[in-house]
């Protein structure tokens, strides 16, 4: 199975959690060992939305708020992609094209962002696209897809199942923007619905949930 997993830096890098990404590495081994093609996309969590914040208060322009906070990303991608040590790529893709060209080489891509304008989500979406990916698992801090915000509202219900056309209904955001902090990006959506590629979305606190998707098990929510 041809799988890409977008670790939400919320998960792994607010604060920076070393036993997770150990965990991470070693069922990735795992699922490497039993023959799965695998892609990692890393986000850059509060760490790059305090670049992004700092940046706004010297005024500098989105696009250089949102350059600070891919370097942010791909120091946390690095940061992987060393625990992984020999499985994954040394270097870290700066395009679609060098995540394939990794691939090639029976090697794990890690990467971070890639430019300004896009989310780390978009970039998950367009790797699994170029690789005609089986699935997209995001490992993020929610149990899955809410009817609404769990944060905000205490009587928002989680969704087991949901079909892409389903899925603007519970998006707040429907345009990028520097810092945009949503369970699925709008860009990253329209590719994988144009591609019809399952995601996953689930609970990034527990690197077994990425087991039970690839098992195709009930757990976070299936977008189909």
């Amino acid at each position: 199975m041809r799988i890409v997993i977008r670790l939400g830096g919320s998960v792994v890098a607010t604060p920076v959690n070393t036993e997770l990404i150990g965990k991470y590495a070693e069922i990735l081994k795992r699922l490497k060992a039993e023959g799965h093609t695998l892609a990692v996309v890393v986000g850059g969590g509060a760490l790059a939305r305090e670049f992004i914040k700092i940046a706004k208060e010297l005024g500098l322009p989105e696009k250089d708020q949102d350059d600070l906070a891919i370097t942010v990303s791909r120091l946390y991608a690095k940061l992987f992609a060393k625990t992984l040590g020999e499985l994954a790529c040394e270097k870290i893709p700066t395009s679609v094209e060098e995540a394939a060209q990794c691939l090639e080489m029976d090697k794990i891509p890690v990467l971070g962002g890639l430019k300004p304008g896009m989310t780390t989500d978009t970039v998950a979406a367009m790797v699994a696209e170029h690789v005609k990916a089986d699935i997209l698992i995001k490992a993020t801090d929610q149990e899955g897809i809410y009817t609404k915000d769990p944060r905000k509202y205490s009587d928002a219900v989680k969704l087991d199942k949901l079909s892409f056309e389903d899925l603007p209904k519970v998006l707040a955001e429907n345009r990028h923007r520097a810092g945009i902090h949503q369970i699925l990006d709008p860009q990253a959506v329209k590719i994988l619905k144009a591609k019809r590629i399952k995601v996953w979305v689930l609970s990034g606190f527990k690197p077994e949930n990425l087991l039970l998707a690839v098992e195709g098990k009930p757990v976070g929510t299936i977008v189909e």
